[in-house]
């Protein structure tokens, strides 16, 4: 069966995007509420999943660009839903398993969840690029981020729905979702731009191979070095907002006490409106800017990032739910062009040969931020508040306007 490879990446990402969004529109009262985790709780379950991605990420990377990006994804498929789908019957597993503790179940599920990111981690964006090449990548990253909001909506409104009837379903449903796509990219996902590497005397020396070859080329640009000092800090900084901005609106904010509202339906109408602004302002940018030019994605990229330090501190200090909506629906915004903008600048700056590697180890890098940060972050939000931990992480992302600056120069 033949689907070109553009609408397999954006049917993908769409699926992605549904699946995601059934399962963390409403995770946080699942995790919160149902299965009452507290601020460092919630930040070690991240710290978890992130130290997963440090230990396997190199590895997976290296097999992808080894071995085959379509095997790669379709084995990150598999394991993302065995992960997801099992953080859906944790409660019933506890019953299984009683010399386990929930919070120890959810553990386990993260790391492999973890594994699962690591395989599909730079092997889908090598995959797309080879096979369509550089000059097409932002435009085509662009209609599949269009294409990922889509699914967000959907998904907002089926999780509430599911989140409504049982919290744990979000999770049940998610995880049969990536089983299904895995299904259906052995299907449809063919590869045919990929040359794999000259065999060496072993698999092992082969993969080591690979891993050198990518980090000399990190070392001998340095494009490529301030690009992973942005994903190191960025990860630091989105792991305490990502875990955070939750408990902050239902622990320090409130909302609005509306009878036919409930606590799923708020966090479903918070994400439907991020989403559709996204999906508007995406759809403006992509007609209107040259997002295959380098220097437009970098002048974007560093506007973009001074708008969200100025949105997560705004959001921190919220003195009521309306302010707080805004600074949510402007960093949704904003984090929905940062992506494809991001995922262009990485991928016009990496020779075809190494790009899962060196995709890998930029993903390692926002790991270790993430592993690094996170704990940190929450520390400061059990001993002071949430709202100090949200200041911190924006303060995380103020370096990065120094990188973008320098980058902008050497151009």
């Amino acid at each position: 069966m033949f689907m070109n490879a553009t609408k397999v990446y954006t049917i993908k990402s769409f699926l992605t995007s549904l699946a995601n969004t059934t399962m963390f529109t409403t995770y946080a009262l699942y995790y919160i509420v149902t299965l009452g985790f507290n601020p460092f709780e919630l930040l070690l379950i991240g710290t978890v999943l992130e130290l997963s991605v440090l230990v396997f990420e190199g590895i997976t990377g290296v097999v992808a660009d080894t071995y085959s990006r379509r095997r790669s994804v379709i084995i990150g498929m598999f394991l993302l839903g065995i992960g997801f789908a099992m953080q859906g019957i944790v409660p019933a597993l506890d019953a299984w398993v009683p010399l386990i503790s929930v919070f120890g179940l959810v553990l386990f599920s993260q790391v492999i969840s973890g594994l699962g990111y690591t395989f599909i981690s730079g092997a889908d964006t090598a995959w797309i690029v080879d096979e369509v090449g550089e000059e097409k990548i932002g435009t085509i990253f662009m209609k599949a981020k269009r294409y990922s909001l889509m699914g967000n909506l959907l998904g907002i409104v089926l999780s509430v729905a599911l989140a409504t009837l049982a919290p744990h379903l979000p999770y049940l449903i998610g995880g049969l979702m990536y089983l299904g796509l895995g299904v259906f990219l052995i299907l449809f996902m063919k590869e045919t731009g990929f040359v794999p590497r000259e065999r060496g005397a072993s698999h092992v020396q082969e993969m080591i191979q690979t891993w050198a070859s990518g980090a000399k080329v990190i070392r001998s640009q340095p494009i490529l070095m301030l690009i992973l000092f942005v994903t190191l800090f960025t990860g630091a900084a989105s792991e305490g907002y990502d875990r955070l901005w939750e408990a902050h609106l239902i622990a320090e904010i409130g909302f609005p006490e509306l009878a036919a509202i409930s606590m799923p339906m708020w966090f479903g109408i918070i994400a439907a409106l991020a989403s559709l602004l996204g999906l508007i302002v995406v759809g403006i940018v992509e007609k209107r800017l040259d997002v295959n030019n380098e220097r437009v994605v970098l002048v974007g990229m560093f506007m973009l990032t001074g708008l969200k330090i100025a949105a997560m501190i705004a959001f921190a200090f919220s003195p009521s739910f309306s302010w707080a909506l805004v600074a949510l629906l402007l960093i949704g915004v904003i984090q929905s062009l940062s992506s494809p903008l991001y995922d262009t600048w990485l991928n016009l700056n990496i020779e075809s040969s190494v790009r899962a590697t060196v995709l890998s180890m930029m993903g390692q890098s926002n790991a270790l931020g993430q592993t690094a940060g996170g704990p940190a972050v929450g520390w400061i939000g059990t001993r002071f508040s949430i709202r100090a931990s949200l200041v911190a992480a924006a303060i995380l992302l103020a370096p990065i306007l120094i990188v973008f600056g320098r980058a902008l120069r050497r151009r």
